[in-house]
Parts: structure tokens; C-alpha cells; sequence
């Protein structure tokens, strides 16, 4: 005799307990989801850095610093002691990125000089005349000794007060002027920098193997090639490219590292704030 098999239907509804089970897998899931919806951060909003960055009172924002900041314009991010401050690219970028902005160097600056602006510079004008007896200057000095040879990087130079007399004549007023140059001799820690015992620094000598960088609109392509004459930071230099043996117009921008195209023109204006390629 055949017995008959009970199948359950497939609209039946499921029993009570494992619907509560799964009940609750899925409101667990929803308020993952939900949490992870809520921690993850608005899309940034692309800004670009602005032709000359300048602040009034010491306090450097992200408005002083780009252009289509928004609501994150009163954001300081770094201070100015001095007529100006050169400030890392690298973690300025972050900075933004931290506050809700894109920034994507397509320079590939290494560095952003920040200069005082006409506000600031009425401020400081109000000082004592130099001419009075005591009074004291602002110059850029030595935050540390250096010795012949080495590149004068941003932490190298503070803005000190000094006796008038002890002030140069023609002394730097632009940090960004003494910054990627080499000192001639040693220099001590606390002195007065003056441009007489700075040099561009040679960085490719003839033979050397020099990547070459074509930089323009965010794309880059480098090539190797031989350099023909020595150059300093910001001279140009003729690399003959190792595979096709053309000649390549490029600039120095940093030991056997150079830039063609577009970028050169940037480098060669401004080589100590030109990020070198490594």
C-alpha cells in the first residue's frame, strides 16, 4: 500500500521561529547598512589652488588657499610668523581632503608659498623705524647650521628679530627665494640669510641618467635618457633620449630628474617649488 508523501507548498508561509530568526538577521543588516551609509563621507568637492595665495593675520585657510572652498574657507591650516610661509603640498592636500575638498596637484607642486598680504604689510609698517636707536628689524635667519654644500629646505629658515643694525642690506624678503638654493659656506644657526652665500645647487651633471617627465592636464609620461651639459635647479638642459636617440628640451627639477612640456615652463619659473619626481 502506498503511502502519501506531504510536500509543503511553496507559498506556505514559514514557521514562526525562523521567521523571527530571520527577522532579525535582517534588521541587523539594515542597521549596518545604515551605519556605514552615515560614516561614509560626501563626495569632495574639486577645488584649484590659487595663482598667489595670501593671508592678512598669520592665520593661512583653505579659502586663502583655493579656489571653490565653500563652506570649509575658514579652515586654518597652517600660520604665518613672517612676510611669508612655505608650506608642504603633500599634507596641505590632505588637509582639504580631511575637510571635505579635492585637490589634485596636477602641477605636482612639492611646495605653496604663502605671501602676506596688503593688510598684514600695513600692520607690520606701523613698526619702530629702524633708524631708532634699539630698534629691532624682521629678517629670515638660520634655523639650524648648515654646512657647504647642503640645500636650504623649508624647516632651514625662520623669520627672527634682530638689532637694525645686525639687518643685511638686500636681504631675502621671500622665504620661497632662498629655498632649494645650497649654501656656499657653512652658516651658522641664528644668522642672518643673505643671498651672496647661496647658489642653485648643481643636480645633473653631463652623462648623468635623467628621468625626463612630460607633465600636462594631470598626465604624465617619463622617459630615460643622458644628459648633455651639467644643470642646476630650474636650468634647462638637452636629454637624448636612450631609445630613440632624439633630443629633449627639459628643465632640472632635482638630482637626474627633469620636466618637458608645459611643466617646464613652471619649473623653470619657480624650481624650488616644483615638485621633483621620484
Amino acid at each position: 500500500m502506498m503511502r502519501a508523501v506531504y510536500r509543503r507548498p511553496a507559498f506556505e508561509v514559514m514557521p514562526r521561529r525562523r521567521r523571527a530568526r530571520m527577522g532579525m538577521g535582517g534588521a541587523a543588516l539594515a542597521a549596518l547598512i545604515i551605519a556605514v551609509v552615515a560614516a561614509t563621507p560626501a563626495l569632495s568637492s574639486p577645488v584649484s589652488l590659487s595663482a598667489n595665495p595670501m593671508d592678512d593675520d598669520g592665520r593661512i585657510t583653505l579659502g586663502e588657499l583655493f579656489d571653490g572652498a565653500g563652506s570649509a574657507s575658514s579652515v586654518v591650516v597652517a600660520r604665518r610668523s613672517g612676510p611669508t610661509a612655505v608650506l608642504d603640498a603633500g599634507q596641505i592636500q590632505a588637509a582639504a581632503a580631511r575637510a571635505g575638498l579635492h585637490w589634485s596637484n596636477p602641477d605636482g607642486l612639492r611646495r605653496i608659498v604663502v605671501r602676506q598680504g596688503s593688510a598684514g604689510a600695513s600692520l607690520t609698517q606701523t613698526s619702530a623705524p629702524a633708524g631708532r636707536p634699539g630698534a629691532t628689524v624682521e629678517v629670515l635667519t638660520y634655523a639650524r647650521s648648515l654646512a657647504s654644500g647642503d640645500v636650504v629646505q623649508p624647516e632651514d629658515v625662520v623669520w627672527s628679530q634682530v638689532q637694525a643694525h645686525q639687518a643685511p642690506a638686500g636681504a631675502p624678503q621671500d622665504a620661497a627665494e632662498v629655498i632649494g638654493l645650497s649654501a656656499r659656506r657653512a652658516m651658522r644657526a641664528g644668522a642672518p640669510v643673505q643671498s651672496r652665500d647661496l647658489t642653485a645647487p648643481e643636480v645633473i651633471a653631463r652623462g648623468d641618467m635623467v628621468q625626463v617627465a612630460f607633465i600636462s592636464g594631470g598626465v604624465r609620461l617619463t622617459v630615460t635618457g643622458r644628459a648633455t651639459r651639467n644643470a642646476a635647479m630650474g636650468e634647462p638642459v638637452i636629454v637624448t633620449n636612450l631609445d630613440s636617440g632624439r633630443a629633449i628640451d627639459a628643465v632640472a627639477v632635482g638630482p637626474g630628474q627633469a620636466v618637458a612640456g608645459p611643466a617646464a615652463r613652471a619649473a623653470r619659473a619657480n624650481p624650488q617649488q616644483f615638485a621633483a619626481l621620484r
